[in-house]
């Protein structure tokens, strides 16, 4: 039985939650950075939290400009839509952790971090894991034209963040939201932009 492609105006539907979705997580990790530039000494800043909030900003980025690939779909049905709203929602769960309503109940964004990691790295292994489907979901030789490089950053990805569900350590916390950051930009640049 033949699939029809998703019409245009069904993409453009489909686009259009996605980006308001996308737009609210934007919007609360910028209202968390403006509230840390009008209120410095307020909270304790951590760099470690700073490096997600900005490798969140990334995400929400590079997984809003890849919804063009929207396209590559051989049908958009109902269950993909309820998917990729799900995908567009799990990202705006895990910007309203790193930047909650209130954290006056703890000393500092590093002390609310500690005792929310494991809701952060268990919303950003599920995330990661939608990123494969999602993928997957464009096509194998979508999946393929990514390389080797994309399985094995989402393996290491959900095995590191596993690991950060349990791992107290400040400095293993540091080492990882400062590599992921500075690795991801780097993917996301060579995949995304003119760098090769």
């Amino acid at each position: 039985m033949q699939v029809a492609p998703p019409t245009h105006d069904l993409l453009v539907h489909a686009r259009t939650m996605i980006s308001i979705i996308m737009g609210l997580s934007l919007a609360r990790l910028l209202n968390g950075v403006a509230g840390l530039i009008q209120h410095p000494k307020k909270e304790h800043l951590w760099w470690p939290h700073l490096c997600w909030v900005l490798y969140m900003m990334v995400s929400i980025t590079a997984f809003w400009w890849w919804q063009f690939q929207l396209t590559e779909l051989r049908a958009l049905t109902f269950e993909t839509y309820l998917f990729l709203i799900s995908e567009a929602a799990m990202i705006f769960l895990l910007c309203s952790v790193i930047f909650p309503t209130e954290i006056s109940e703890y000393d500092g964004y590093g002390d609310y971090f500690m005792s929310r990691r494991a809701w952060f790295f268990g919303l950003l292994i599920a995330s990661l894991l939608m990123d494969v489907l999602d993928t997957l979901l464009k096509g194998v030789a979508h999946f393929l034209r990514l390389s080797p490089e994309y399985p094995i950053r989402i393996a290491l990805m959900v095995g590191l963040s596993l690991a950060g569900c349990f791992i107290r350590n400040l400095r293993f916390h540091t080492l990882f939201a400062g590599g992921a950051l500075i690795y991801f930009v780097i993917y996301v640049a060579r995949h995304y932009g003119h760098i090769q």
